[in-house]
C-alpha cells in the first residue's frame, strides 16, 4: 500500500499566522501611517486618510444600525464622487456586498439588477434619483413580495439643488446625515473567510439579461496589489478618476490607492479639458481610460490642452483594443501608456503588454504595433492561454492560429449570481472561457483578433474587425471607427465601417470620400477585408467609453443586404 505524500510538518494555522486576505486593511493602515495626507479631492471638498477612515467606519456602523450585514447587498448608483469610493470600504466593512450600478443604464435594466441582487439599500447620487425612483417603481410591479430598500441620496454642490430637495421630499435619507448617525470608532470586523463575496457587478447584457459577476475578498486583495506592481505605481500617486468606479470597481484601484497612500481626484464628468486641467492643477500622475477617451484627449482642440505636459503622466488603457496609431500619438504628447486587457470576471484588467527594452531601438511604428498586443498575464493571474475550445489544447505560438483566451487562478470570479447554466459554460473543463478570440506570438504575448460574436465571416474567410479598425485609425481624417458585419448577397457577410471624421475634415462629397477610404484600405490589406460599405456619423458608446457594437450590428442589419459586390 502506497502512503500519500505529506508535508514535512503538521503545524496548524492559528490566529497569529493566518488572516483572511482582504483589501479593507489597506484603509486602516493608510489612516495610521498618513492620517493627514489627502485621500480624496472633489471640487471644494478635501478629505484626509484619517477622515476617510472615520467616514467609512461611520458608514459601516450606520448600515449595521439598520441590520445590514452579511447576506445583504448595497447598491450604489453614482458617478465618480467620494461616496462611491467610501462604499468600496464601508459596505464590506459591514459584512455586506457592494453592487455599483452603471449610471447610463435605463430604468428597466436598473430595476432588473436591483431585483436580481435583492438590494437591501440603494444609495443614489442626486442627479440620478429619478432613475432610481423609476427603477424601484418597475421592480415593485414585478413581484408581490417587494420590500422597499433603504433609500439614501448623495448630495453634491456641483448639481442643481432641486433634485436633492425632491429626493428628500420623497423620503430619501441624506447621505451625510446617514453617516452622521454612525460611530467613527466603529469596531468593524474583517471577513473570516477570504472567499466571502466583496462586490457584485453586472455585465453589459447586450443580447440578454445582464449576468451578475460575484468577486471575493481574496481576489480583490491580490488584484489591488498586482495592479500597482505591473503599472509601477509608487506611494503617494495622484490618481485622476476618469475611469468610472462602477466599472469593475475602478479596476481595483479604489483599494490600491489606500495601499499606496495615494490621492484620488474625483471627476464627475470626463472631458479632455477636465483631464488636462486636473493634470496641471493637482499634478496628476496616473489615470485609466478606454481608448475612446484617450482619442478625445489626443485630438482635443488646442485651447482645451496644456501642452507640453508639465510632467510625465502614466496612462492605463483597456476595455477595447487600442489602435497602434493611438498609442504612438499619446506617447508623442508625453503620456506613458500601458495597454491592458481583462474582463469583469477577472477583477478587471488581468493581462498587460509589458514593455521590453529590446523594443527601444525599433522604429516608432514597430513599437506601436508591438505595444498594441494584449500581452502577458498579471502577477496575480496564475494561468493564461489561447486555447482551441474544441480540443482544449493551446494553439501554436505562430501569431496566426486563432483560439479563445482562457484564464484560471485567484483573480477569476466566484461565478455568476443565480445562474448555474452560465457558470457551467464559463468554467467548462476547468478554465474560464473569455469569449475573446486571439493568437499567441512566438514571444508568448497574446493579441486579440476579435470577440467571437464580432468576427466577420465573408465568403468563408474569417475577418478580424479589429485589424480593419486599426488600419482605418491610421487614416489622417478619421477620429473614431468601428467595423461590424453587414449582410452581403454574394459573400454572406462583408465588413461595414462606421466612421466619425475629425471636425476639420470637409466631407461635402461623401461618395468621393467613401471611395478614398476604400482605396486607402486596399493599399494596406487583403481585398476581401476591405469594407464594402462606409457610414459616417457619431458612434454610440457605453458609460465607460466603449463603442456599442451591438447597436451598430443592428443598424447594419437594418441597412439591408449589400447587393452583388464586385470586390
Amino acid at each position: 500500500m502506497v502512503m500519500a505524500a505529506r508535508d514535512i510538518d503538521e503545524l496548524p494555522k492559528n490566529a497569529a499566522n493566518y488572516t483572511a486576505l482582504t483589501p479593507l486593511w489597506f484603509l486602516e493602515r493608510a489612516a495610521k501611517v498618513h492620517p493627514n495626507r489627502k485621500s480624496l479631492i472633489h471640487g471644494s471638498r478635501h478629505f484626509t486618510w484619517r477622515q476617510t477612515y472615520q467616514r467609512c467606519r461611520r458608514f459601516a456602523s450606520a448600515l449595521s444600525n439598520y441590520s445590514i450585514g452579511l447576506g445583504n447587498t448595497v447598491s450604489v448608483i453614482a458617478p465618480n464622487v467620494p461616496a462611491i469610493y467610501e462604499a468600496h470600504f464601508a459596505v464590506p466593512m459591514a459584512g455586506s456586498v457592494l453592487n455599483t450600478v452603471n449610471i447610463r443604464l435605463c430604468a428597466s435594466t436598473v430595476a432588473f439588477l436591483l431585483s436580481h441582487c435583492n438590494a437591501s439599500v440603494v444609495i443614489v447620487d442626486q442627479e440620478f434619483f429619478s432613475l432610481a425612483e423609476e427603477a424601484l417603481k418597475i421592480w415593485s410591479t414585478k413581484t408581490n413580495t417587494f420590500k422597499p430598500p433603504i433609500l439614501i441620496v448623495i448630495g453634491d454642490e456641483n448639481c442643481d439643488p432641486k433634485s436633492l430637495k425632491y429626493a428628500l421630499s420623497k423620503g430619501a435619507i441624506d447621505y451625510e446625515d446617514f453617516l452622521g448617525s454612525g460611530d467613527p470608532e466603529y469596531g468593524w470586523k474583517a471577513p473570516e473567510d477570504e472567499w466571502q463575496s466583496i462586490t457584485l457587478g453586472y455585465t453589459s447584457g447586450t443580447t440578454s439579461n445582464p449576468k451578475g459577476v460575484v468577486l471575493h475578498h481574496r481576489g480583490a486583495y491580490l488584484m489591488s496589489l498586482s495592479a500597482a506592481m505591473v503599472w509601477g505605481m509608487n506611494q503617494g500617486a495622484v490618481y485622476l478618476w476618469t475611469l468610472p468606479m462602477f466599472h469593475c470597481n475602478g479596476w481595483c484601484y479604489t483599494w490600491t490607492l489606500a495601499a499606496l497612500f495615494g490621492t484620488s481626484i474625483c471627476l464627475r464628468q470626463v472631458s479632455a479639458k477636465a483631464v488636462y486641467d486636473a493634470i496641471s492643477q493637482y499634478k496628476v500622475t496616473h489615470f485609466c481610460a478606454a481608448p475612446v477617451v484617450l482619442n478625445s484627449i489626443m485630438n482635443a482642440p488646442a485651447e482645451d490642452t496644456i501642452l507640453p505636459l508639465p510632467h510625465v503622466v502614466d496612462v492605463n488603457t483597456g476595455g477595447a483594443p487600442p489602435p497602434p496609431s493611438l498609442l504612438s500619438g499619446m506617447s508623442k504628447l508625453g503620456f506613458r501608456v500601458m495597454h491592458n486587457y481583462g474582463l469583469s470576471e477577472t477583477f478587471g484588467p488581468s493581462v498587460y503588454c509589458a514593455w521590453k527594452s529590446d523594443w527601444d531601438s525599433l522604429p516608432a511604428e514597430s513599437q506601436a504595433r508591438l505595444h498594441a498586443r494584449q500581452g502577458i498575464r498579471y502577477i496575480a493571474l496564475e494561468n493564461l492561454e489561447v486555447m482551441n475550445p474544441e480540443t482544449m489544447q493551446p494553439v501554436p505560438a505562430d501569431g496566426k492560429t486563432i483560439g479563445e483566451i482562457m484564464m484560471r487562478g485567484n483573480v477569476v470570479m466566484k461565478g455568476y449570481l443565480k445562474n448555474p447554466k452560465a457558470n457551467e459554460e464559463a468554467f467548462a473543463n476547468g478554465w474560464f472561457h473569455s469569449g475573446d478570440l486571439a493568437v499567441k506570438h512566438e514571444d508568448g504575448y497574446i493579441e486579440i483578433k476579435d470577440r467571437s460574436k464580432d468576427i466577420i465571416i465573408s465568403g468563408g474567410e474569417n475577418i478580424s474587425s479589429v485589424e480593419i479598425e486599426n488600419t482605418l485609425y491610421s487614416h489622417p481624417a478619421i477620429l473614431e471607427t468601428s467595423v461590424v458585419a453587414r449582410p452581403d448577397e454574394k459573400w454572406g457577410e462583408s465588413p461595414c465601417a462606421f466612421v466619425t471624421l475629425k471636425p476639420s475634415v470637409d466631407n461635402s462629397d461623401e461618395k468621393k470620400f467613401v471611395e478614398e477610404i476604400m482605396s486607402f484600405c486596399r493599399d494596406k490589406m487583403s481585398t476581401y477585408m476591405v469594407p464594402k460599405s462606409v457610414v459616417f456619423g457619431p458612434l454610440p458608446k457605453t458609460a465607460t467609453g466603449k463603442i456599442q457594437k451591438n447597436l451598430l450590428r443592428a443598424k447594419a442589419k437594418e441597412m439591408g443586404v449589400v447587393m452583388m459586390s464586385k470586390l
